[in-house]
């Protein structure tokens, strides 16, 4: 069998990518181990950033029609959540909708995109050359993408570093039935409401991984740490997590690339594993999708590593920040962050670091401009007299030069370039916005471009070179 791209791993990330890679008409296998997916959830959330994203495809409500809003998000053992609500963004709350519903949705759209997807079907060894993949004997392909977690065979294989932390401690998590308020109690014990059920999560204090968990040990820790007795019933799931922290050394070896789990691990702090995980799969597909069509330069796939590693290293730290906030000795460390929290600006900071709202990628050295870089804000737009949106202009997944009188330029292969009267306050008179949604060129209201001419913008990005 001869295919464009095989991807290990039906979770966020290898579904997403599969979403993204269909969407630019690329030949798609999508292998998952498991011929189900897991009776248990492992997170609830999705963040402004991942609405962001799913958005910029036209899904967004598809998500969100299911979820529960909550305008607000948490940091570490901070005794005050932040407040989203207010800053302005494009979706200001965080989305609390279980993991397992956010994969289904997401295959079901991978699915109507036409990508192969075969569950019960394991990744067991993978050989490449200069031409493309073999996989288990049988499969070619151009490429081959590992999101098959954190143990992933396909990073094991390629012989790709995995750098990082041991388990320093473990925590038990347990979903159950308690009559227990939610938040952070006495004794470091988080409770987090689920539809019929709590999520309880308490310090193990037996420093021991292959000890099962039982209802019975789970239920003296929380007494234990509660100092009194809360009856837990019937238990769905019992399991317990370290807070080691790792992340590949390389996101690519000549033809095989890593996203999610696989390329990162950290401790879980608000759900950060599957929005991370669709953050790399967003800023992969059109890239690996123009390097499968071959009008990418060569360095292009390569600024997938270096803008996403960077992206990780990120996310690493302050997780690794917030799992210390959360331990049973920094009481004194929570209350300074506390305060400092009460300073203008730091709310927003803290925000948009746990959310991704922050995520920067560098366009050159002497840029200024507060949008080079970042996700094009979804200001409102007219086109030949029609609102519309950024967002809407970045459903078919293509690049979009957005002209508002500063860059004229005649229609171009591979982008869409689209003539727009601005209807909100916009700070530019273009925009060239890349698949993903990042800026990667702007002229300024007078025509000034940044970071340079928008010809080397066109050819870095999209291999357009002026006739």
């Amino acid at each position: 069998m001869r295919t464009d791209v095989v991807i290990a791993g039906a979770g966020p990330a290898g579904l997403m990518l599969a979403c993204e890679l269909a969407t630019a008409g690329v030949a798609t296998l999508l292998l998952e181990r498991e011929s189900t997916r897991p009776d248990f959830c492992r997170g609830f959330n999705l963040n402004a950033r991942s609405l962001d994203v799913f958005d910029r495809r036209g899904i967004a409500d598809r998500f969100i029609n299911e979820g529960h809003k909550v305008p607000v998000t948490g940091f570490g053992g901070l005794p005050a959540p932040l407040d989203i609500g207010s800053l302005g963004w494009d979706h200001p709350y965080t989305l609390g909708i279980p993991q397992t519903r956010v994969e289904e949705i997401l295959e079901e759209r991978a699915v109507e995109l036409g990508v192969d997807v075969r569950r019960g079907e394991e990744l067991r060894t993978f050989g490449q050359d200069e031409d493309g993949v073999t996989v288990n004997g049988a499969i070619s392909a151009r490429y081959l993408v590992g999101c098959d977690g954190s143990r992933s065979v396909v990073r094991k294989i390629a012989g790709i570093a995995f750098p990082g932390t041991e388990n320093s401690r473990y925590t038990m998590l347990g979903d159950v039935e308690a009559d227990i308020a939610y938040g952070l109690h006495e004794g470091g014990v988080f409770v987090i409401p689920r539809p019929g059920y709590v999520r309880i999560v308490v310090a193990d204090p037996v420093f021991d991984r292959t000890e099962p968990i039982t209802l019975d040990v789970l239920q003296s820790t929380v007494d234990s740490a509660l100092d009194k007795h809360v009856e837990l019933r019937n238990p769905r799931w019992l399991t317990r997590f370290g807070d080691a922290a790792r992340q590949a050394e390389r996101y690519r070896s000549g033809r095989v690339l890593l996203a999610g789990d696989a390329a990162h691990i950290h401790p879980p702090a608000g759900a950060q594993g599957v929005n991370l995980a669709i953050a790399d799969a967003m800023n992969l597909g059109w890239k690996l999708a123009a390097a499968v069509r071959g009008w990418a330069s060569p360095e292009l796939l390569d600024t997938y590593h270096s803008e996403r590693h960077a992206a990780g290293a990120r996310v690493l730290l302050h997780t690794q920040a917030q799992a210390l906030l959360g331990g049973d000795r920094t009481g004194p460390l929570r209350e300074l962050f506390a305060e400092l929290n009460e300073l203008d600006g730091v709310g927003k900071y803290l925000a948009e670091l746990v959310t991704g709202v922050e995520t920067c990628y560098p366009m050159g050295e002497f840029t200024s401009h507060a949008w080079l870089g970042r996700m094009a804000p979804d200001v409102a737009v007219a086109v030949e007299g029609r609102p519309t949106s950024v967002a809407r202009l970045l459903r078919a997944g293509r690049g979009v030069l957005l002209d508002f009188g500063a860059a004229d330029h005649p229609p171009l292969d591979r982008i869409d370039v689209i003539r727009a009267e601005p209807l909100d306050d916009v700070p530019v008179g273009a925009l060239l916005i890349r698949p993903d949604g990042h800026v990667a060129w702007l002229a300024t209201r007078d025509g000034r471009p940044e970071p340079g001419p928008l010809a080397d913008a066109l050819a870095w990005w999209f291999g357009l070179v002026p006739a």
